[in-house]
């Protein structure tokens, strides 16, 4: 059974008054949900864990504080020494953006048997120790990870994930968020939000923005512990322009524009649907900033450039074919061709004063395998936050103190 306690902003745990919810950020990278969860107010990060010493660096170089509470580990350890003193303390709420590796429609769909993705139950595992330990898990768990989560062995890995959440004593939603509502960056993502026992009003709608029809299959699963959570207002619609706003003007010292035979050879590259739209761009009067993607079609290598003023997908720079160029085109002007900056990357992830790196490749690593700032403060705002509220009311009524299982 679970308790429905609609949030009020009005309440002792939703005033400024009230201390911040304490949060353990797992696969914490180099904080990108942290700022997030800062960007909406009300929440303090109070550890985080990675495994990865150049993300560890970008953290700690980012975040003063950040030597007191960020664990540089690999989570297996930490699930099998859950009393170590690096093991993370009571929290409200557990941020987890798990390895995509095996679940993205572009790495070897290997699902949550995987060697990253299946990093998930060692995630649960510390859940599971946590309350063991204290008798207290956090209240919220937040999951983010890409849409092929939803899809990878035909759901089965999603339900999986849920049934073992339901196992731990949680109820489980899912949403769809991309960051493209907030930044020029097609960003698409999956959340899924759990909690003990505590719940807020139900949405029942079906086929939304936030829950499209292909998350049905879990939603309306009997054998799962679900709930729609209606939200206090549907997210921003999609950008569909911004990019050229956000690029690098070219006296800043990390443009680096291609030599003429570099970018000829980029040009020889181009399909004919892409060198179509070269030539249309080149009549136009004011320059066009577009990004452009190197694929391998049909056992060949191809660039592809974006038709709209929105930059693709970022991603790690693991090989060539997954670093973005900058393409410019304007009338009059010899085509031009370079690499996106480490700055521009930090734009598209909706952190753009985050303190870089030397190493550029180091930097695009970082923001490649995070989660939009952006997506994560609406999310911390519309949903997270209320629903630790509720929580938060709950545990301080003597007579319903602790939460029921759902």
């Amino acid at each position: 059974m679970t308790t429905v306690l609609p949030s009020d902003p009005d309440s002792p745990a939703s005033t400024a008054a009230s201390p911040p919810y304490e949060v353990a950020e797992f696969f914490a990278g180099i904080g990108l949900a942290r700022l997030g969860l800062e960007r909406a107010g009300g929440f303090k990060v109070t550890w985080a864990n990675d495994l990865d010493a150049q993300k560890h660096s970008m953290y700690t170089g980012h975040f003063a504080d950040a030597e007191d509470h960020y664990v540089l580990r690999d989570i297996r350890e930490i699930a099998t020494d859950i009393r170590s003193e690096l093991a993370p303390g009571r929290v409200d709420l557990a941020w987890a953006s798990f390895p995509c590796t095996d679940l993205s429609l572009a790495g070897g769909r290997s699902g949550l048997a995987g060697k990253h993705s299946s990093t998930f139950w060692d995630f649960t595992d510390v859940i599971a120790a946590m309350g063991e330990r204290d008798d207290e898990k956090p209240s919220v768990i937040a999951l983010e990870n890409v849409n092929g989560f939803a899809t990878s062995h035909q759901g089965a890995d999603m339900k999986a994930a849920i049934k073992r959440l339901n196992d731990l004593g949680y109820w489980a939603d899912v949403v769809t968020l991309d960051g493209r509502r907030f930044v020029p960056q097609s960003r698409p993502r999956l959340f899924i939000v759990a909690s003990l026992g505590r719940t807020l009003p139900a949405d029942e709608r079906r086929n939304t923005e936030l829950r499209p029809s292909w998350l049905d299959q879990v939603l309306d699963d009997v054998s799962l512990t679900t709930h729609r959570t209606l939200l206090d207002e549907d997210p921003p619609a999609f950008r569909t322009a911004g990019w050229t706003d956000l690029v690098d003007p070219d006296d800043d010292p990390y443009v680096e524009w291609w030599d003429e035979k570099r970018v000829l050879h980029f040009e020889g590259q181009l399909s004919g649907l892409n060198q179509a739209r070269v030539e249309q761009l080149r009549r136009e009067p004011e320059p066009s900033y577009r990004t452009a993607y190197r694929r391998t079609r049909n056992g060949v290598p191809a660039w592809e450039i974006r038709g709209d003023d929105v930059a693709g997908c970022l991603r790690t720079a693991r090989g060539g074919s997954s670093k973005q160029a900058v393409v410019r085109l304007q009338k009059g002007e010899p085509l031009r061709v370079r690499w996106m900056t480490a700055r521009e990357y930090a734009k598209l992830m909706g952190a753009p004063d985050y303190t870089l790196p030397v190493k550029r490749n180091q930097a695009i690593m970082g923001f490649g395998d995070a989660v939009c700032v952006d997506a994560v403060a609406w999310l911390a705002e519309h949903y997270l936050r209320p629903l630790l509220a509720a929580a938060r009311d709950l545990d301080t009524l003597p007579t319903q103190r602790g939460a029921s299982s759902p």
